[in-house]
């Protein structure tokens, strides 16, 4: 592996949309890298206020408390540094009322927040930023959000790396279509080419991937790390109880595109390439 010039380790930044988001698609990359001895930040744009509410609540606990409780014990399993939270409220899905509120990071100008972000990266002197592909997977507000936000604040703070986490839509449907042959209801339940939040596929098809990083070794830290986040029964509960070897097969690999390099994705690492300093 590369070293960055000047330095014996690197800083990578991880920029995500909501509590528990950090874990799925870039979980074991965060470990990884923290177990290399590189420094690695975590930064939320949002609260996460639009999530499951959990019936156990302590008095005077807010959903908030609970999520944010949830993420630091997310970060300590995968050796997350630092958490930064940008502090806007989280937009909900697409079409609901709150994409209006003005507090929501949907309607936050994007210069204003990559402004934010961009303080870290400049404290951070970051190396690398993970931000999202340009409909954020799945076209959640918020995770469209964090695409645009990225990479102006990339471009604000002179980041010289800039990556963008997604999922490979290709391997997702041989996934699904193997699980089926299996049982039925798994291919019922998830159509990869099927509108996500925005009407659009979900993910991006490996003609636009670049990276595909296998963090087999780090599969129990991503498991131990979406389990953390108990409130989210829905999603982080059910990936929790996913079957063993549907886990590590859905989890294993995680993608990322390389503006302006094309795919299909090669077996790589975020840090095998040093970026210009």
């Amino acid at each position: 592996m590369i070293r960055l010039p000047g330095t014996a380790m690197a800083t990578i930044v991880f920029f995500h949309a909501h509590p528990d988001d950090e874990v799925m698609g870039t979980g074991g990359s965060a470990a990884r890298a923290s177990d290399e001895g590189h420094r690695v930040v975590l930064v939320v744009a949002t609260n996460g206020d639009h999530g499951e509410v959990p019936p156990d609540l302590a008095d005077g606990e807010t959903l908030i408390d609970r999520r944010r409780a949830e993420t630091a014990r997310s970060a300590a399993i995968l050796g997350i540094h630092r958490i930064a939270w940008l502090g806007y409220q989280d937009s909900g899905m697409t079409g609901w009322d709150q994409n209006g509120h003005p507090a929501s990071f949907w309607q936050a100008p994007v210069d204003d927040a990559a402004n934010r972000l961009a303080a870290v990266l400049r404290e951070e002197n970051a190396d690398i930023l993970v931000t999202y592909d340009w409909h954020g997977a799945y076209g959640h507000p918020d995770h469209v959000q964090v695409h645009r936000v990225g990479h102006r604040a990339a471009e604000l703070a002179g980041t010289p790396k800039v990556y963008e986490s997604t999922w490979n839509r290709d391997a997702m449907k041989e996934m699904a279509a193997d699980f089926t042959s299996s049982d039925p209801s798994i291919g019922e339940e998830f159509d990869p080419d099927g509108p996500s939040d925005d009407g659009n596929p979900f993910g991006e098809p490996a003609s636009a991937i670049h990276l595909a990083v296998d963090v087999t070794p780090y599969l129990t830290h991503k498991r131990q790390a979406i389990a953390c986040h108990a409130s989210q029964t829905t999603d982080a509960g059910m990936f929790a109880a996913m079957p063993e070897d549907l886990f590590n097969r859905g989890f294993a690999t995680e993608w990322f595109i390389e503006p302006g390099v094309s795919g299909p994705p090669v077996p790589g690492w975020l840090l095998d390439e040093a970026p210009p300093r």
